[in-house]
């Protein structure tokens, strides 16, 4: 850690993560500039050092006695273990040693131990939910009882409030393993296999004779991180051990008042990636006391739609404004077109392995290899569309709840609800939602501002009025108020008569719920998240939204005649001239006043008409059909420039165009002093 938080009155201490890319290194005993690629090599030699010591430590004690104990959070003396991973695998005497007798360091060790006590203590949990499924199992696997409901929760520690899309998905497991086996798994470890160890290093489990980082006293953005680091992939001596100072340009979005933390390294692609943790003050968001929230319901092609609502000193509730919807529909479809590819390359692969079947074939092996290449790319394009979605909806609900000052986000709660009966695609679409990462980044953002994002009971939220509580009618749409949907919500009560749509109305219902339900917001012990976890009815009768009374749009109601407008001969020009044709894909509006939202727009109000086309004068009551469509101009008449200004020439691809406006002004000063001689 660099230097020391304070904090003010009102105020939190709130750790983070970023992340950095370090670019270069020098090594202090030499001198020597080391390349990315060159320091890559020597942090992975280090990785692949204590990753060695991570399988043997999990290998080891990867069983349910061993966990159990991990677990417990006490020594066999009674004795209350430490909360770092690697002091409580040293209490309890799980130790660890390099291989092949090479030379390292005792914070290498640590490293080691604090890497593999996490993997440990995570397994805890998994243990007893997959204990607690195949103590209890039922009958019909996929579709349990009331009563085995009851007994499974009974059996998980903590299953009372648990989703029970976790406890489904654990069953699904056993059953695949049932499939292939024909018995049931003894515990969790044999449900799982033997996990992945990722090659990382841990360097918050060091302290200074391993790593320090330092911020800079003239940037903010930038700081230095100084590391011991391997001269060769087997160190048999202390010397083969150098220490290595990395510059790191921080993100914007570390505050410059923050204190950093020792980061985590990974190797990603050839490159070190470094997750700096920072520890910065924020605005103490409160569970209760809230005025104005805004609440958030979730859906499919709109993937969620957010208003606010304000409570007022009488026990009212009010709305402030009518909401938005965040669209993602182009997103969404490019996620699922690569959901899909990853299918078929998966089944491709299944495919592959079968034939091989444990025979020698070098050109199968080959284009298997290349198709889990592609696999690994679909998965990471994938992921990577998810994070940037994840983010932009997260950046975009916060940014209401600023905008309308609210203090909490109140989001429905859906892990216990689970599709069905809607179809097989259409159950993957809603199944495969970035919902939990949305809702972690909308936490991360809405701390920074010190708004509370509680979760509440999703129960009836679409099915019920939000002004009177009255089951709704949903239509297909507005104008079908016969045809039976479920877009369109209409309130049957008469004294009511509340229609909209369903997002719209399920939003209002979930940010209603959560401010009658404030003084029921609790903080989950296992998560930190703020949550209402069940709905009072006598609350829930208050969770109606007032209707307002007064309303700021004017009545645009035809109360008599249109005012006639003064004829002109042309339309108004631009100071500018725009050019004859766009010179990128971008380019520029059409002259005059054509439309640019149309597909197709009139032939009088071509995009690559000349600068200096007018509109054609008429007679008597005639008006072009481009004019009288408020499309623009003509491509048969045009004027000269005036006097008094002079329009450079445009360069233009199209000759037959500029071949027609030198004709068409020749005939037109042809006919005009014909016109004058006439007249003499």
């Amino acid at each position: 850690m660099s230097g020391k938080l304070r904090l003010a009155e009102g105020e939190m201490a709130r750790t983070a993560c970023a992340r950095a890319l370090l670019r270069a290194g020098v090594d202090e005993e030499s001198g020597e500039v080391l390349s990315a690629a060159v320091l890559a090599q020597r942090v992975g030699w280090c990785a692949d050092l204590v990753a060695g010591m991570v399988a043997v430590l999990v290998g080891e004690h990867r069983n349910t006695a061993d966990v159990q104990v991990l677990a417990s959070g006490q020594d066999a003396g009674g004795r209350r273990l430490p909360s770092n991973a690697w002091m409580a695998l040293r209490r309890l005497g799980w130790t660890a040693t390099p291989p092949g007798g090479m030379r390292v360091n005792d914070r290498i060790v640590r490293m080691a131990q604090e890497q593999a006590g996490r993997a440990l203590r995570s397994a805890a949990w998994r243990a007893d939910v997959t204990t607690g499924v195949l103590s209890t199992w039922p009958a019909d696997p996929r579709k349990r009882t009331p009563a085995e409901w009851e007994q499974v929760r009974k059996a998980i520690p903590g299953g009372e409030h648990l989703p029970s899309n976790v406890i489904k998905g654990r069953t699904r497991q056993v059953v695949t393993f049932v499939k292939v086996n024909g018995r049931l798994p003894v515990d969790v470890f044999e449900l799982e296999g033997v996990p992945r160890i990722p090659r990382m290093l841990l360097l918050a489990a060091c302290d200074r004779q391993q790593a320090i980082i330092e911020r800079s006293d003239t940037d903010p953005a930038k700081a230095l991180l100084r590391l011991q680091l391997p001269t060769r992939p087997d160190p048999q001596t202390y010397r083969d051990w150098t220490w290595v100072a990395c510059p790191i340009r921080l993100p914007s979005t570390v505050p410059a008042a923050a204190v950093l933390h020792l980061p985590t390294l990974r190797i990603i692609d050839g490159t070190v990636r470094a997750d700096m943790a920072y520890t910065h003050a924020v605005p103490k968001a409160r569970a209760t006391g809230h005025t104005v929230a805004v609440g958030v319901d979730w859906g499919l092609n709109t993937l969620l739609s957010a208003g606010a609502l304000r409570l007022e000193e009488d026990g009212r509730i009010t709305a402030l404004g009518a909401g938005g919807q965040f669209r993602a529909a182009g997103v969404l479809a490019k996620q699922h077109r690569l959901r899909r590819h990853s299918e078929r390359l998966h089944a491709k692969a299944e495919q592959y392995a079968r034939l091989l079947g444990g025979r020698p074939d070098e050109q199968l092996r080959a284009k298997q290899e290349v198709l889990a290449g592609e696999i690994r790319h679909v998965s990471a394009r994938r992921s990577n569309l998810n994070d940037a979605l994840a983010w932009a909806v997260a950046r975009w609900t916060v940014d209401q709840a600023i905008a309308a000052r609210a203090t909490a986000i109140y989001l429905e709660d859906l892990r216990s609800m689970e599709t069905k009966g809607l179809g097989y695609s259409l159950n993957t679409r809603l199944t495969q939602q970035v919902r939990g990462k949305i809702s972690d980044r909308m936490r991360h953002l809405a701390a920074e501002h010190g708004i509370a994002v509680v979760t509440v009971p999703a129960r009836n939220t679409s099915k019920h009025c939000p002004q009177c509580l009255t089951p709704l009618q949903h239509r297909r749409a507005p104008d079908q108020p016969t045809v039976a949907g479920w877009k369109w919500a209409i309130c049957p009560n008469q004294s009511c008569r509340w229609q909209g749509d369903r997002d719209h109305g399920a939003w209002r219902r979930i940010a209603a719920r959560g401010l009658t339900h404030q003084t029921k917001t609790v903080t989950d012990k296992s998560t930190g998240a703020m949550v209402i976890r069940s709905v009072v009815d006598e609350l829930e009768a208050n969770a109606v939204v007032t209707p307002s009374s007064n309303t700021s749009r004017r009545d645009r109601s035809k109360t008599g005649p249109t005012r006639p407008h003064a004829s002109r001969p042309a339309p108004r020009r631009r100071g500018a001239p725009s050019p004859t044709r766009p010179h990128s894909l971008a380019g520029k509006r059409p002259e005059g006043h054509a439309p640019t939202d149309r597909l197709r727009l009139p032939r009088a109000a071509h995009r690559h008409q000349g600068v200096n086309t007018i509109s054609t004068p008429t007679t008597a009551g005639h008006r072009p059909r481009g004019a009288a469509l408020g499309a623009g101009f003509h491509l048969h008449a045009h004027a000269t420039p005036p006097r008094w200004e002079t329009i450079p020439e445009t360069p233009s691809d199209s000759g037959s165009l500029s071949r027609s406006v030198t004709l068409a002004l020749d005939l037109l000063m042809t006919g005009s002093a014909s016109k004058d001689g006439n007249c003499a």
